[in-house]
């Protein structure tokens, strides 16, 4: 996603707060968070609210890119449930990305319908994206600002979500004093801070080492039974997606079409446990060999 990597094109960043950000979506600011501080494992159990209208569809979908040898999707069918943690896992080039990027109103379609009930979306993407110049408040207050949301207002919600996301005493601090989790830390404060109702990530830990990226899945997880929203999250890992998702969708090649869709039924929170468990391998196993076949059917399919 090298043409999303906007860490030195502030203009485009705040371009993307102002596309999601638009005056349509519900009224500012938002409810006051009245969800207690959850410590770890001990979260309330969420379980998708697949009985509801999803909150995102997609529906005979479409895009083609101008000039482009194939579309990147045709036909697509694909619904995200409120509460629901829903993985994307596919071979590179298959639309993954953009299937984020078309649920945020950032690319539109060329053809099919997306029903959206989204009032709050907010999208973290694959770079932490961070001013360089700007203190961490500033940074995290960024949507907020573009909003219109009085000084005292907005540091008010920044301090308490630096607070959920462990980053207390860090305020003053420049992205090049803060480690790459701590930077995505902060990313994912700026879009918290707008209490979503839908969260699209795309691949936020690639750049992680494994440590890191553990901690940071399952506090994502304890930010996610908190607050409630509706998450969709890109990865090339298949533990990953295991550990964190109640649904994984692998995508197969352009055009991109849904290949397998496997449930994970283990109960949240998960613990550390799980990850060393019979039914988390077996469900790994599942998603690897789905991901195998359409790693396969790609590479195939570029030779014909």
């Amino acid at each position: 996603m090298s043409q999303w990597a906007w860490h030195l094109r502030p203009a485009r960043i705040l371009g993307v707060f102002k596309t999601i950000l638009d005056p349509m979506h519900a009224p500012w600011p938002p409810p006051a968070d009245n969800s207690p501080d959850v410590a770890p494992g001990v979260a309330p159990v969420v379980a998708p609210d697949v009985s509801a209208d999803p909150i995102v569809r997609l529906v005979g979908a479409a895009v083609h890119f101008p000039g482009g040898i194939a579309p990147v999707w045709e036909d697509l069918n694909l619904a995200l449930h409120p509460g629901e943690c829903l993985t994307l896992l596919g071979p590179s080039g298959c639309g993954k990305s953009t299937v984020l990027r078309v649920m945020a109103g950032l690319q539109p379609l060329s053809g099919g319908q997306l029903a959206s009930r989204s009032e709050a979306p907010a999208f973290v993407f694959q770079d932490a994206a961070l001013l360089p110049w700007a203190e961490l408040h500033d940074n995290v207050g960024l949507p907020l600002k573009v909003r219109g949301l009085p000084a005292p207002q907005r540091s008010t919600l920044v301090q308490q979500v630096l607070g959920r996301v462990g980053l207390s005493g860090r305020e003053s601090a420049l992205p090049h004093e803060l480690s790459g989790g701590m930077k995505m830390r902060a990313s994912i404060a700026r879009a918290l801070v707008m209490t979503p109702d839908l969260l699209l990530m795309d691949e936020p830990f690639s750049a992680l080492d494994d440590p890191t990226r553990q901690r940071l899945q399952a506090d994502l997880l304890q930010w996610w039974q908190a607050q409630g929203f509706a998450l969709c999250f890109v990865t090339h890992q298949v533990a990953e997606a295991v550990f964190m998702s109640s649904r994984i969708v692998v995508m197969g090649a352009r055009p991109a079409r849904i290949v397998a869709e496997i449930s994970v039924d283990e109960p949240y929170p998960r613990a550390p446990e799980f990850r060393r468990s019979a039914r988390f391998h077996a469900i790994s196993v599942r998603v690897a060999d789905a991901l195998a076949q359409a790693t396969f059917d790609a590479f195939e399919g570029a030779k014909a």
